[in-house]
């Protein structure tokens, strides 16, 4: 399925849904990596940035200090990302920074705290870049949030938004008393349609926990939720109006039946291809001030993924990565049914990486126009060689591009015309556009 097909049957599924809402080891030698599929061997790139197969190429769109339009400079630590269509021939690259405080912010930041009472406007959030749909042209590039934290992963919505997520639990006494004064792990919304720094309200109805990412089913308006523990649970989020999650809901945690633990770390208990149908367990507390959800979960019958990571949603299904999953602790990737119509949702263990030259840590991933995943490799031992990963629908894995920065990959998607594939190198921060034969 092309990725036009796929966005218009996005599209479709979605007015159905919502009405009248409007708009989703070592360093391995190249000799050593699979080539059971893919576009064949990575060119070198003689500009030393990202090496990918003949026939690509790539654009670099915004790097670390580049002047943005609303006078502040790109941040640092850019991590996921999220590509949304806007009025007259624009999209909108919505991109996450993972900063701390004391990390730089590129930028005067807004927030709904109180100045006057000395309260610090943290620098973690989203910036925004707005492209000519057709030439890539930057249009504007800007802040679009602040006041949060360690913002790491996300997801797009049908209804044209994106949900940034806070890896980061704590209490306001834990980073600084006298200045901040909220505590956090929450997910936030920041419209597509934004033109400068929106407000900074967490949904709380979503749960307090180690976000990581979200994604949305667009024929029922749950939400997805990723949590990156070596403990982790996986969430559904059931909006009481879909599509307005300021409205609250109900949170619930996965139970896969006869699966209590999907790691494979003492044993191979979960096996590549076999489904499992998969019950819910209603969460209470969900705003969590002990930072105890997935271990309530737990106790309850929920199901253990390591460092659940990647979410995306696809046709039908949507996909996991666990990053830290397998026998090997290389990566997990599970693809997840959901029921709808009354039938019972299923989960399958997709992908689980045997070795450092299939896959090596992935987190955030994506669907290609030919239905191959592209996943980002995120490893830092023992030497920081991260590369994007195809996985074909089959799940043969192969390299389709190198990083030669010293930092990790993040925030794959696609534009939604399919022709572009865009992705971050975390730090220092750069942005690039990536073009090609996807279905050659």
């Amino acid at each position: 399925m092309t990725a036009e097909m796929h966005r218009r049957q996005f599209l479709s599924a979605t007015a159905t849904a919502f009405g009248a809402l409007s708009l989703s080891g070592c360093m391995t030698p190249q000799s050593d990596w699979p080539k059971l599929a893919g576009y064949g061997p990575l060119i070198p790139d003689p500009d030393g940035l990202l090496d990918l197969p003949e026939g690509f190429s790539y654009r670099l769109l915004s790097s670390l200090g580049d002047a943005m339009s609303d006078g502040g400079t790109v941040p640092d630590k850019a991590d996921g990302m999220g590509c949304l269509q806007l009025p007259n021939g624009e999209i909108a690259l919505i991109r996450n920074h993972e900063l701390v405080p004391g990390d730089g912010a590129g930028a005067t930041l807004a927030s709904g705290y109180d100045k006057a009472a000395g309260q610090m406007v943290l620098p973690g959030g989203t910036t925004t870049i707005v492209l000519d749909a057709a030439t890539l042209e930057k249009k504007r590039e800007f802040r679009s949030l602040a006041g949060t934290i360690r913002n790491c992963s996300g997801g797009i919505t049908p209804w044209g938004s994106w949900l940034t997520c806070e890896e980061f639990v704590s209490e306001p006494q834990h980073i600084a008393p006298d200045k901040l004064a909220r505590d956090h792990g929450w997910t936030f919304e920041v419209p597509a349609s934004a033109t400068g720094q929106v407000n900074p309200e967490p949904l709380k109805a979503m749960g307090r926990f180690n976000h990581e990412a979200a994604c949305v089913d667009p024929e029922t308006g749950i939400v997805y939720q990723t949590e990156d523990r070596n403990d982790s649970v996986f969430y559904r989020f059931i909006p009481k109006v879909p599509g307005d999650l300021a409205k609250g809901g109900k949170l619930e945690a996965m139970r896969i039946v006869g699966m209590p633990d999907t790691r494979n770390w003492e044993a191979a208990s979960m096996q590549v291809g076999t489904r499992y149908p998969v019950e819910w367990i209603p969460m209470d507390d969900v705003e969590a001030p002990q930072d105890d959800l997935r271990k309530r979960a737990a106790a309850q019958g929920g199901s253990l993924i390591a460092r659940g990571e990647g979410l995306h949603m696809g046709e039908d299904e949507l996909f996991i990565c666990s990053t830290s999953g397998g026998a090997a602790k290389l990566g997990q990737v599970f693809k997840f049914i959901p029921g709808r119509s009354g039938a019972a949702d299923r989960i399958e263990l997709f992908f689980e990486s045997e070795n450092r030259s299939q896959f090596n840590y992935g987190d955030n991933l994506t669907v290609g126009p030919n239905g191959h995943l592209i996943v980002c490799e995120d490893q830092y031992t023992p030497v920081v060689d991260n590369r994007l990963i195809g996985i074909t629908p089959a799940g043969e894995p192969y390299a389709f591009g190198r990083l030669r920065m010293q930092t990790e990959l993040a925030g794959g998607c696609f534009s939604p015309d399919g022709k572009w594939f865009f992705v971050n190198a975390y730090a220092p921060t750069r942005t690039v556009a990536i073009t090609g034969p996807w279905v050659a």
